[in-house]
This record gives structure tokens, sequence and C-alpha cells, in this order.
């Protein structure tokens, strides 16, 4: 004999109030579910069959959940119950290698019960393949299992034969190319251009009505809107004068979040250390001559955008009057989202000082930077490669 106590569900089942008392029951352990009957004496194998027997109540296994619950009542040897519905029930013993026991099976025939039920995922898809045993073939558990296994491999393998080329549902506009998440190098090849389109559109938006926006690029815009336009912009063309991005901080905080999802930043990993111990000179004008070398050996596309999107910054902080987006603003802003190391160290809160530094001394030199009619005083030509460890700043 085993105990059982019904508690009261936050959504239960049918709307029925569960009973909160403990009462004496039967309890029988039937295929996938546990019956629960008031009189003993009138309870035999034959009645426990579907239509034979008046169970006070039953319960299904698929989906539950098992744990001991000593803690929720005075009585010892007390387990908890909880089905996949939200119901929840109390069993008890006082014998404890009876309740163990009772414990051990309705666990074990818990986890058949999800193994048997196997999940493939398919193209960020999910298909479900329920396992339904035949009763007329005695076969064991693990034969099953390994059967449908067998069954399902094959299945998957005609599927992934028979999917068509990434070329054709790209030309159905099935799957279209990524903008967030991918290399520059690669998006700007594929839209033959040097500075992203999406990059374009939103400082063109800025610029158009913006600029005199206080906080522009400071204040956060709606996360949820952000990552709506940021669907979009994966999927279709975009226009950023429809009256759903009239907050011009989801557009500011959508080209923020662009920069952040390179794969590698702005400012290339291979950069990072020499634009650091660059902003570390002491001499001002070699500090910014080096600094233009560095720039001028980034890859084109990497180059170009910098140019494009620190010109598009002189052009807010213009009105630093009106949006309160002066050179340390935007350098706070734009430092760690420009450049970054390529491993997180314990020197991240005084790299990110020198991040900051950079962006305001690009910003307050950028004619010196990126206008090639003003000779550097190491004279380097433009190379798509990285520096080389030793430079002409090098004794």
């Amino acid at each position: 004999m085993s105990q059982k106590h019904h508690q009261l569900s936050p959504s239960p089942e049918g709307g029925r109030k569960l009973r909160k008392n403990w009462n004496p029951s039967w309890v029988v352990l039937v295929g996938n579910s546990l019956v629960f009957f008031k009189d003993p004496k009138s309870q035999t194998p034959s009645s426990w069959k579907p239509g034979n027997s008046c169970p006070e109540s039953s319960v299904d296994l698929r989906g539950a959940q098992l744990q001991w619950a000593n803690n929720l009542s005075s009585k010892k040897n007390v387990f908890k119950l909880r089905t996949v519905t939200g119901n929840e029930f109390l069993l008890q013993s006082e014998t404890d290698s009876l309740i163990r026991e009772w414990f051990n099976t309705i666990q074990s025939v818990i986890d058949r019960l999800v193994s048997l039920t196997l999940c493939v995922f398919v193209c960020g898809g999910v298909l479900f393949y329920d396992q339904k045993p035949k009763t007329s073939v005695p076969r064991s558990a693990s034969n099953l299992e390994n059967t449908e296994r067998k069954r399902v491999r094959s299945r998957l393998k005609k599927l992934i034969l028979k999917r068509p080329p990434l070329q054709i549902l790209q030309e159905k506009g099935l799957i279209k190319d990524q903008v967030f998440g991918c290399c520059l190098e690669m998006l700007c090849e594929r839209e033959k251009n040097t500075v992203p389109r999406f990059v374009r559109l939103c400082t063109e938006a800025v610029e158009r009505r913006g600029l005199e926006t206080d906080g522009i690029y400071r204040v956060s815009g709606n996360l949820a809107v952000i990552q709506k336009l940021r669907f979009l912009v994966n999927h279709e063309k975009l226009n950023l004068d429809q009256s759903e991005w009239e907050d011009i901080h989801v557009i500011t905080g959508a080209l923020k979040l662009f920069f952040r999802e390179l794969p590698e930043p702005l400012v290339p990993y291979g950069f990072f250390t020499d634009i650091v111990e660059t902003i570390k000179m002491s001499d001002y004008l070699d500090k910014v001559d080096r600094l233009k070398w560095l720039v001028l050996s980034m890859p084109p596309p990497n180059h170009d955008t910098m140019r494009f999107m620190f010109s598009h910054l002189k052009r807010v902080m213009e009105h630093a009057k009106s949006n309160r987006m002066s050179t340390q603003n935007i350098g706070i802003v734009f430092g760690p989202t420009l450049m970054r190391p390529e491993r997180d160290n314990a020197n991240m809160a005084i790299n990110m000082v020198y991040q900051n530094q950079a962006v305001e001394l690009i910003l307050n030199e950028f004619d010196r930077i990126f206008e090639l009619n003003i000779p550097l005083t190491p004279s380097q030509p433009r190379t798509p490669n990285p520096p080389s460890p030793k430079d002409p700043f090098e004794s």
C-alpha cells in the first residue's frame, strides 16, 4: 500500500481543485500510467485493463518529472511526481525499501518514454519521430531504439540528398545572404563596394534627421525594434524613412550592433596592439603619423569604411551643442565598438581607455590621417596587409 497527496496546481487539469489531504490508495503501474484505486479487494490484474476498472484517478508518465520531497511533508519517505500538465502528486510509504523501489521503477519508465522519442534537427527545423512498438513482436526496448535510429538515419539521408542546392534556394529568395555577422571583406565583395550598403543607409538617415538629436548614438533605442530591423536587413530592401523607423535611436542602435557583430572588428585584430602602442607614444606628431601609417595599411574595406564612418562622426561632432556628442563622448561609444583585442584579458579596463583615445585622435586628426595629399613622415606605400612587427618608427 502507498499513500498519495494531491497538491493544488497553478492550472489544474480540467479546472478541478485537487485534494490536499492524505488518502490511502492502491497504486498500480500499467504501461505508461500510474492508476490509483480506492478499494484493493476488487482489483485483479484483469481489472487493470482499459474498460474493466473504475480507478479513482490515473497519471500519464510521459513527460513527467520525479524527485524526492521530504521537505514538503512531515511524513518520511515522500517523493513528488509532476505531470506534463502541471499537476503534482506526493507519494509516501512507511517502508523505506518499498518507496525506493517505487521511485526507481517510475523513474525508469519516465526515462524509457523519453528515450523512445527521437528528435532530429534538420536545416533549422525539428522533426519528431514517435516510437510505437508493435505488440505482436516482443522485442527489448534497446532493440526498438536501435531499429528506430536506423530508420531515422535512413530518412534523414534521403532528405539531405534531395535538398536543393544553395544557389537555387537563393535564386528563389528562400535564403538570403547575411548582412549582420558577415565578414566585412565578404560583404563588401558581394556588394561590389568597399563600404557596406547598410552603413551608408544608416548614416544617411542620421544626417537627414538626427544630427540635432540629443544623445545621438549614446541613447539606446528599443531593442525589440532594433532586432526587427536586424532581421529585415537580412531578408529584404529597407526604407529607413518609413514610419516604423522614425525613432532615430533605433537606426543608430542597429548600426552599432552591425559593427559589434562583425566576426572581426572594423580595426582588425592584428592592428589592435600596434594602435594601443601608438596611443602611448609621447610625441604627438609621431603618434599621428604612425597612426596614419597603420590605418593606410589596413585592407581596403576596413580603411574605406573607417574613413566613411569617421567622416560621418565628424559631422555628428559638429552639432555637439545640440546633440551633446563631443569628441570624448563619441570615443566612449565607438572605442569598444570599432576595435577590441582578439582575446579578453586582465587589461580590459586599461585597453578601453586607449580604444577611446584612438577614436578621439582619429576624429581630431581626420584630415591628416585620411587625406593622401598630406605626406607621411616615414614614406610608406599603402598595402592591403597588416604592418610587420618592424615598422619605420622602430630604431
